[in-house]
This record gives structure tokens, sequence and C-alpha cells, in this order.
């Protein structure tokens, strides 16, 4: 009894300490990952930069718009010319220009189509972001979910072999049991108390990564798995609705795009640049000669660069690359999104089968536990076959809540896989 007393001492006070630290905080599995998604600076960062590329379509914009520039100087002038002797003077200058480009070889529609191809790679990498948080989301909730019923059966096998451990003590007082009864429930007590313990601890740790994730400890007894989440039918529509769907796919799709825009840019060098400019001037003292010197100026100007080196024609062969790049990105994430979606369907599929026969295990384990005892009772079979049926029971009970578990984040990872996870969960 006194070994008995001490393993109350460890357990008891560590059982009110953990209820007393968590505060009481109900949540379903949508609300924690809203409340990740608000927090998450991945998240953030990649909805900033979305943002700013939207503003970067605005910037592209402007060039079919005109310009209008002031400008305005002074300063000593020294002129000396066949009209002007040897004459210093203070100059003042002033002027509005206004330019509006009439042809550009397409340079401005061009960059404008890759600034909106950008814009859309930064969308779906951001959608992206926000999938992987919420399947990290998941798993930290589907973890507490696991650990809570793992530390529900370790109480319950501690409670069974604490009842066990008493009778046995019992028995042997009154001279009717054996002291090597105690002796062997003693060392089965001693096991399933450390087991408690190390499922506490486990249950702790995934309470402090949801916490880590989610900001905040949730009440375990107030959480519950979620239900109704519909998945493809079968492999292959899964893989159809990821290529169609999966925001890594779309962003580099969007990728390729920017880059055949930039190549498209690059031949506009090719073609001259027809502007229409008007400038209107107030200049005095200026060129030696005292007073005013103003002028209006409408003109309609043809730039065309005739030789710059090859430096236009080698901007063309570095674009076309990166075209091929961006396509070669885009089959990467392809294959990668195909590989992420076999890997969860082939999960979620031997989970699956796994359920019928561990809770068919579970039942079989259970009625044997039942029978053991009975013929316990009547003195058919040992302490020993007691114990080793119930340390089956609670290994097969497990092994059930571990591939239950393990099943429920497996649907999770296929819907993430097809990049369905938030639109699927509300989002």
């Amino acid at each position: 009894m006194r070994y008995l007393l001490k393993i109350s001492q460890l357990v008891i006070p560590f059982g009110l300490l953990v209820a007393a630290s968590l505060p009481a905080n109900a949540v379903t599995l949508q609300e924690a990952i809203k409340d990740m998604l608000a927090n998450n600076p991945d998240v953030q960062a990649a909805r900033q930069e979305m943002l700013a590329r939207e503003h970067e379509i605005r910037g592209a914009k402007a060039g079919y718009l005109p310009t209008l520039n002031a400008e305005a100087g002074i300063g000593r002038e020294w002129t000396n010319s066949p009209t002007v002797n040897n004459v210093t003077l203070t100059r003042e200058e002033a002027a509005l220009r206004l330019r509006q480009t009439v042809y550009d070889g397409g340079a401005t529609g061009d960059e404008v189509d890759r600034q909106k191809a950008r814009y859309k790679s930064a969308l779906f990498t951001a959608i992206d972001t926000q999938e992987n948080a919420a399947l990290r989301a998941s798993q930290a909730y589907v973890n507490v979910l696991r650990h809570a019923e793992l530390l529900a059966l370790l109480k319950e096998s501690l409670d069974e072999h604490q009842t066990i451990f008493d009778q046995m003590s019992l028995r042997e007082q009154r001279g009717v049991g054996s002291q090597a009864d105690v002796d062997q429930i003693t060392v089965r007590l001693s096991l399933a108390t450390s087991n408690f313990i190390a499922g506490k601890n486990n249950f702790l740790d995934a309470l402090s990564q949801f916490q880590g994730l989610v900001g905040y400890i949730p009440d375990a007894s107030l959480m519950s798995a979620p239900v109704g989440l519909v998945l493809p039918a079968t492999l292959d529509e899964s893989l159809n609705t990821a290529f169609a769907k999966h925001p890594t796919i779309k962003s580099a799709t969007a990728d390729v795009e920017a880059a055949e825009a930039q190549y498209e840019a690059s031949k506009s060098k090719a073609h001259p640049k027809l502007t229409i400019e008007g400038d209107r001037t107030w200049n005095e003292d200026i060129d030696g000669i005292p007073g005013d010197n103003e002028d209006w100026v409408i003109a309609l100007r043809l730039k065309y660069n005739l030789y710059n080196g090859g430096k236009d024609s080698a901007r063309r062969k570095q674009t076309a690359e990166l075209i091929t790049k961006a396509k070669d990105v885009l089959r990467g994430a392809q294959w990668e999104t195909e590989e992420g979606m076999r890997l969860s369907w082939y999960a979620y599929e031997a989970t699956q089968q796994q359920l019928s026969h561990l809770e068919r295990h579970v039942t079989s384990v259970e009625a044997t536990k039942k029978a053991y005892v009975q013929q316990y009772d009547i003195g058919r079979r040992t302490l020993l076959d007691l114990l080793n049926t119930e340390s089956e029971l609670v290994r097969a009970k497990q092994t059930y809540t571990n591939t239950k578990f393990d099943q429920l984040y497996s649907q999770i990872r296929v819907l993430n896989s097809s990049g369905q996870l938030t639109e699927t969960l509300g989002f």
C-alpha cells in the first residue's frame, strides 16, 4: 500500500495542476484556422506582396497617360558669340513640358500584361501559403484530439490496474490471495502509471504546438472532429481537381504568362517610339540677350534606335530563356502536386481500409477480456492472463484511435493536395 500511495501522490497533483493551468477555449477547426490566418506572419507577408503587385499594375498603366513636368532654374551665364560680345547676365528659366506616347511598339501594353500576370502569381502564392498554414493548424488540431483520446484510454487503463491492485491487496490481507499476484499487479500498475504520465506529456506537447500556431491553448473537451468533409470519389478525379485548381500550379502558370509578356515587351525595342510633345517656356536674360524669351512648341517626335551594340537582341534572348525556365518550374509544380496527391490519397485509402479491421480487433479483444474475467472468477484463468488481455485491449484501442485520427488527417491532406482545404472549410 505504501507503493500505491507514492503513485497517487505523483499522479493526482499532476492532473490537478494541468487542469488548473489550462483556460477553457471552445474552438472548432474552422475557428482555429481563422485565428491562425489572422495572425500568421507568412500569410500576412504573402498578402502584402499581392497588394504591392496590384499597385504595380496601376504603375504600368501610367504609360498610357501623358506626363506633365515643370522646370525652373536661375544662375549666372557668360556669353561670347558672333552676336554677343562677352556678356554676363543672370539667366532665369521656367517651363512646362507635356508628353503623350502615341506608339511605343506595344511596350506599355505588354508591361501591363506582365504586371497583371505577376499579380495573379502573387495572389495564388498567397492562397497556397494560406492552404499550407491551414494544413499545419489542422494537424495541430487533430493532434490535440488524438492525444486527448489516447490520454483518456491511458487513464482508463490506470484506473483498471488500480482497481485490480486494490482487489489483490485485499485478498492477500485476508489470506486468500498470494504475494506473487500482488507483486505482479504492482509491476503492471507501475507501468500503467508511467504510460499515463508519458501520455499526459504528449497531450501537453500537442496543446503547446497548437498554442504556438494558433495563439492560445484550447479546452480539448470542447473540441470536436470536423465532419462532412467532401472528397473526390477517385484518385483520378482528385488529380484532375489538383491540376485545375491547385494554387501552386496556378501561380506557376501565371509566372509563365509574365515571362511571355516580358518577352513581348523586349521586342518593342525594335520599333520606333512616337510621341506628341508640348512645351511652354518662360525665359529671361538668356544667351547674353537681356529681356524676355518665351516659346510655345507643339510637335510630333519620332525616336528610333538604329544600333545599341546588340543590347536589345541580348535582352530578347534572355527573356526567351526565362520563358523556358518558367515552364520548367510549372512542370515541376505539376509533378510535386501529383506526388503529394498520390501520397495523400494512398494514406486515405489505407487508413480507411484499416479502420474496419481494427474496430473488429477491438471488439474481439473486449469480448476476450470479458470472458477472461468470468473465467478468472471461477479459477480457470490466472491474474497474468487477465493483465495480458487488459494490456492487449489498451494497445488495440490505441492503434484504432491513432488510425482513426490518421484517417481524419489524411482527408485533410487530400483536400490540401488539391488546393481546396480552405475553400472546403468555408474560407
